[in-house]
């Protein structure tokens, strides 16, 4: 047949169709005159012309599968077909798209996640090769590195073909406008170089290019490029004036490139540090590139050694010291590993469940179809026909179901990327590739596949085990009503013990961080938010080269702030609470034998009024003065912790602490609540505090308290500081109650119970939907039992115990099913957890109330309408 005849058949099969027929009648009467010439009677030769060549419609049906045109044609008329039944069944079609879209949106929003945080590759030559290195102390593993440590780790190191040096801050830049501070970044010659990453415009640093005698010159991000540059490609050898410095532009980097320990940083320049500096000052990151064939393990094991063998050589310095190594892409991700994976799992149960709910409405809707298949079945429709119906409605279902969960998907991760604080997302870099790519949209075909294959083969291969067994005329006899009802007795019960006991799990994750949140929220930090506000001060480009000089900025600072409208108080720290916890020196105790390893504690130099602004309460002794400066006898003040690990049981006040020289110490002189100086979700640290006018420094965090909210301060302050001298700098204006709120643990943690609340809220209803479903049937089935128990004296009582019993067996053992599963759940799910066990008894038992109270209400209508059933009605309806 020719190319032009088969595409002619696709359009016109009623042609073809006539064309079969005459054929088929033509042979059927040649056979009748042969029969009638063998000597057969009439009705015997046309009864076997017809038997010798079969069913009509069935041998049109092998034709149009012999041609492909033709084969087109019938999936057109399936699809048709397809449409007409959900069209005829908007109820059950609109519930089965919905929930089905309901459940993909929710898994292939979280996988997009997943996908840019754990699967898509870092945007480095060959990231799994890539670690970070650290040193360990007495107070943890992982701390910054010493200049001089880091450059003999470099050149005595046996497993690195690379080791460089970073660190990050706010640096001055110079506009026309005048002086702003922007987030840069300084690193070693060869940083770059580790990471395999190359410039798009211009050259990288080249060796040398990190020795305090080099020339000074940056490499810009991508987005300063375009913000600040308009993207111009002659902007290579243009001078920028970083902290007074002038830095030659050699280079741009990529857009695809991110660094989370250093985001947002948009200026990249070099270290120019000397050797001139102190082993003991701690201020350095590091990366490092394996060499081929060294594992981790090996690498960490000679890097112990040689933190051994420093630690020998330089005891004043690095005893107690060593070095740890960890894969770069741990470091960057944080604990957001954890908390992906628990999301991802809750939006999976919940796709589990919205499956399960649209295979069971597909499977009950198939059984009461019995009677269309077996006539179709009848009329000629091959097996393979009719699964071909089921695979093409299936197919419907789900490409209607996929596009929209696909679309939603879309909507929803950019809304919740916006949700997440602009702090927290620029340590979360990687996240900003977070949309719909091949890898999540490859991700979206595969549940669609699977899907297609629960809703379209499960019941086609239910009716044809059914069809086998039971013969056509049976198909015919029970495919009308009661089939599906049987079916769903059997099979709508266990369908719903799963959907209970995944709800009690997604139930029981999303009270447990819930509670875990709430706990957090509510942990002692130590201070009073309220009415509070911060900004960082910088006085870098003023020149300030004596303390004293430093002393008299920071006290005018204070006497101009509070000398404004509605401030009630005034104070400075080196440090702002609820940071990274960073900033520690080692000490000992003088009366104590000195310790070869001295304690890592934190500290910080704060100004007098400091504590009274933070509203943190004096236990003991006594606060700072304007009097304690480098004139008089140097003092300190501690935290409870401080005095809980080195003097239990003791008075701290007059005792002295010194770093290495006894002769140099510092006298307690009072002892203040537990300030939350690092993450929300970390145990309190010993921490000691000193003067802000023993060690002052060209910059500082200013804390306000004033009558006003502290949304209107920070205006007010801005503009102050700039009033009193336009050459001072500004950043990180923030209310402390909002760093309180949108901390990265308190946004990880809030985060995920909202999500996880958010899918054990859709699966209850869908659990208790399911539930309802599954009685109200089975007392759609027994309408004639319970007439008949109520016509021979059943009272409604015995009526509603008989429904409600029937659902409490199912609820109950989901619940209790759910609580075995719960538990098993929650135990990979402890780190995410604060304050709170994975087998919380509060948790598990009031998730286990609600799921009960929900199911028996959910139960109670069919119960109600079971009771009320007329006896004469009922029996007269069967």
């Amino acid at each position: 047949m020719s190319l032009v005849r088969r595409i002619s058949n696709l359009f016109f099969r009623s042609r073809i169709d006539e064309e079969i027929d005459q054929e088929f009648t033509a042979h059927i009467e040649m056979r009748y005159e042969e029969n009638l010439a063998a000597g057969m009677s009439s009705a015997e030769a046309r009864r076997d012309a017809l038997l010798r060549f079969g069913n009509r419609a069935a041998t049109k049906e092998k034709v149009a599968g012999v041609d492909v045109a033709l084969m087109l044609s019938t999936i057109w008329s399936d699809l048709r077909y397809a449409f007409r039944q959900l069209l005829k069944n908007p109820l059950f079609a609109g519930t089965a798209i919905l929930v089905l879209g309901l459940g993909i949106c929710a898994s292939v929003t979280l996988f997009a996640f997943v996908d840019a945080a754990l699967i898509r590759p870092l945007p480095y030559s060959r990231p799994s090769r890539l670690a970070a290195v650290f040193e360990s102390n007495p107070m943890g593993p992982r701390f910054h590195l010493s200049y001089l440590d880091y450059l003999d780790y470099k050149k005595l190191n046996t497993v690195f073909s690379s080791l460089d040096a970073y660190t990050n801050d706010t640096v001055l830049l110079t506009t026309p406008q005048g002086l702003e501070q922007v987030h840069g970044s300084q690193v070693s010659d060869g940083f770059f170089h580790s990471l395999g990453v190359q410039p798009i415009l211009g050259r990288n640093f080249a060796a040398g290019e990190d020795l305090p005698s080099a020339p000074r010159h940056v490499l810009l991000s991508y987005s300063a490029w375009q913000n600040r540059y308009g993207g111009r490609s002659n902007i290579l050898g243009q001078a920028v004036i970083l902290n007074g410095n002038a830095n030659t532009i050699i280079g741009v980097l990529p857009s695809s490139f991110h660094f989370a320990p250093t985001e947002p940083a948009e200026f990249w320049s070099t270290l120019h540090l000397s050797m001139a500096e102190d082993r003991g000052s701690h201020g350095l990151s590091a990366i490092a590139r394996l060499k081929d064939g060294v594992t981790m393990n090996a690498a960490a094991a000679n890097m112990t050694s040689l933190g051994m063998q420093l630690a020998r050589q330089y005891p004043k310095e690095d005893t107690g010291r060593g070095a740890t190594i960890a894969p770069l892409g741990e470091v960057i991700l944080g604990n957001m590993r954890p908390i992906l994976l628990v999301l991802l799992g809750g939006a999976s149960l919940l796709l589990l469940i919205a499956c399960l709910n649209v295979g069971s409405l597909i499977l009950v809707r198939s059984e009461s179809r019995r009677r269309e298949v077996a006539v179709r079945g009848a009329l000629g429709a091959s097996h393979l026909r009719l699964l071909r119906q089921f695979i093409t409605e299936g197919l419907l279902l789900v490409s209607i179901g996929t596009f929209l969960g696909l679309g939603s998907a879309f909507l929803v991760g950019q809304l919740l990327l916006r949700m997440i604080p602009v702090q927290v997302l620029e340590g979360m870099p990687y996240l900003r590739q977070t949309g719909l790519n091949a890898h999540v949209v490859a991700f979206a075909c595969a549940v669609a596949i699977l899907a297609l294959l629960l809703f379209s083969l499960l019941p086609a291969m239910r009716l044809y085990l059914s069809g086998k067994s039971l013969g056509m005329q049976a198909q015919l006899a029970e495919g009308g009503r009661g089939s599906a009802g049987t079916l769903w007795s059997r099979v709508g019960p266990t369908l719903v013990l799963v959907e209970l006991a995944t709800a009690m799990v997604l139930l029981t994750g999303a009270g447990l961080l819930g509670k875990s949140f709430y706990r957090l929220l509510h942990t002692e930090i130590g201070f009073r938010p309220e009415r509070l506000a911060a900004l960082r001060i910088s006085a870098a480009a003023m020149n300030l080269t004596t303390d004293a000089q430093r002393v008299a900025l920071q006290k005018s600072v204070v006497a101009h702030l509070l000398s404004l409208p509605g401030m009630e108080s005034v104070g400075t720290c080196s440090q702002l609470p609820l940071g990274a916890g960073f900033g520690s020196t080692g000490v000992n105790i003088v009366g104590r034998p000195q310790s070869k390893t001295p304690y890592e504690e934190d500290d910080r130099e704060v100004s007098p009024n400091y504590f009274a602004t933070m509203g943190t309460r004096l236990l003991r002794g006594r606060y700072f003065t304007e009097d304690d400066d480098a004139s008089r006898p140097p003092v300190m003040i501690i935290n409870q912790a401080f005095a809980r690990k080195y003097f239990p049981g003791q008075d701290p006040l007059g005792q002295r602490i010194y770093n290495s020289d006894p002769t140099h110490s510092l006298e307690i002189v009072g002892v203040v609540e537990d300030l939350k100086e690092g993450p929300l979700d970390v145990e309190t640290k010993p921490v000691m505090y000193a003067p802000f006018n023993l060690e002052p420094e060209n910059w500082f965090y200013v804390v306000v308290r004033g009558t006003l909210p502290e949304q209107m301060l920070l205006p007010t302050l801005v503009a102050a500081v700039h009033q009193l001298d336009p050459i001072i700098a500004t950043s990180d204006e923030t209310s402390m109650s909002v760093r309180l709120h949108d901390s990265s643990a308190a946004y990880l943690h809030r985060s995920s119970a909202w999500l996880v609340g958010g899918f054990a809220g859709v699966a209850l209803l869908l659990s208790v939907v399911g539930l309802y479903g599954v009685i109200s049937y089975s007392v759609s089935q027994r309408t004639r039992e319970i007439g008949v128990r109520m016509a021979v004296g059943a009272e409604r009582t015995s009526v509603y115990l008989l429904v409600l019993k029937q659902a409490g067996k199912l609820t109950v053992i989901g619940i209790m099913t759910g609580l075995i599963c719960s538990v098993g759940a929650a135990i990979p799910m402890r780190k995410l957890l604060f304050g709170t066990q994975a087998w919380d008894a509060a948790t598990l038992a009031s998730v286990a109330v609600v799921l009960a109270v929900s199911a028996m209400l959910a139960s109670y209508l069919p119960a109600h309408r079971a009771a009320s059933v007329n006896p004469a009605d009922a029996l007269r309806a069967e």
